[in-house]
């Protein structure tokens, strides 16, 4: 039961960012993808809604490896520890796609590729908040951790279901996205089998 109440609280959670923020949906106007029917005063760029929709998203990726790692304090057997240190892994090697995915379209706005590379960096600056934040709660209550490890699963599910799967699908890249997704995820399953 607390996995399931952590999965709906993290999902949940991203929803009502999404609602906040209005993330980016390439296929559609901003407004029309957040069924906004009020006009806005002041569009954010494509580029800075892309930059804060990888950025929400990769606060739940921490909050996963500090949980993942603070567990170890109430189980520090070498198999916890490959776990943790598999899945660290596992969301670093996609932080690498992520940073260009934002990279690429601010290079492309005719900034300098430094810059590019700064923000697709910086990007990623809220994991280690996430991380920690996950590793103090962890270390305090021991009995939050399926919650903690749920919400941050619910969180980037929502994420992948909601941004990452369909944006992937258009400009006729259906078959690339599709094999890209299944290739990942048997890397994926290889690192969880190969470390633990």
């Amino acid at each position: 039961m607390p996995a399931a109440i952590g999965f709906l609280a993290g999902g949940f959670f991203l929803r009502l960012i999404d609602a906040i923020v209005p993330l980016l949906h390439m296929t559609k106007e901003i407004d029309e993808a957040e069924s906004i029917h009020t006009p806005r005063e002041k569009k954010l760029s494509k580029t800075i809604l892309l930059f804060l929709a990888i950025t929400i998203h990769n606060f739940p990726e921490g909050l996963a490896v500090g949980v993942a790692f603070g567990a170890l304090a109430s189980n520090p057997s070498p198999e916890a520890f490959i776990g943790a240190v598999g899945l660290a892994i596992g969301i670093g090697l996609q932080n690498i796609p992520e940073g260009a995915a934002l990279s690429i379209p601010i290079r492309t706005d005719g900034k300098s590729r430094l810059n590019a590379f700064y923000w697709g960096s910086m990007s990623a600056i809220v994991e280690p908040i996430g991380a920690l934040l996950g590793a103090v709660a962890v270390l305090s209550m021991t009995a939050i951790l399926p919650y903690a490890l749920s919400f941050a699963a619910g969180a980037m599910i929502f994420v992948v279901v909601e941004e990452l799967i369909p944006d992937s699908q258009t400009n006729g890249n259906t078959d690339v996205a599709t094999l890209g997704l299944m290739v990942g995820f048997v890397i994926m399953m290889i690192l969880d089998v190969a470390l633990g």
